[in-house]
């Protein structure tokens, strides 16, 4: 098993979470998070510049079996692109084991 994480655009969530419904993804955790990015200059509206390396982005915890990992990963890289600076970025570290507390159950059955 593997935990996927991925930071994303706020503005791509929708896209990215349907897309995951599509390949039956439907479970996953996810919160607003704030970031520092390679983004180095500000923004100028009506004369007044603001800060933009603060950034604003949707963090996506999802645990899969390890043979959904390439499906998932490339659902999240299709449905959060845009091709710009600040897409995100994706992280895949091992899991050792999960549990369903109602259950019981534990492994693969448990992510079910």
């Amino acid at each position: 098993m593997k935990k996927i994480e991925a930071i994303i655009r706020k503005s791509k969530f929708d896209e990215v979470r349907d897309a995951l419904h599509q390949i039956e993804v439907n479970f996953f955790s996810y919160w607003d998070v704030t970031g520092v990015g390679n983004e180095k200059h500000g923004h100028v509206y009506r004369g007044v510049s603001y800060s933009t390396s603060d950034i604003q982005r949707r963090f996506l915890s999802i645990v899969v079996s390890d043979d959904f990992v390439e499906k998932t990963v490339e659902t999240i890289l299709q449905s959060a692109y845009t091709g710009s600076v600040g897409d995100g970025k994706i992280f895949i570290s091992p899991i050792d084991n999960t549990y369903r507390i109602r259950t019981k159950e534990s492994g693969e059955m448990s992510l079910n």
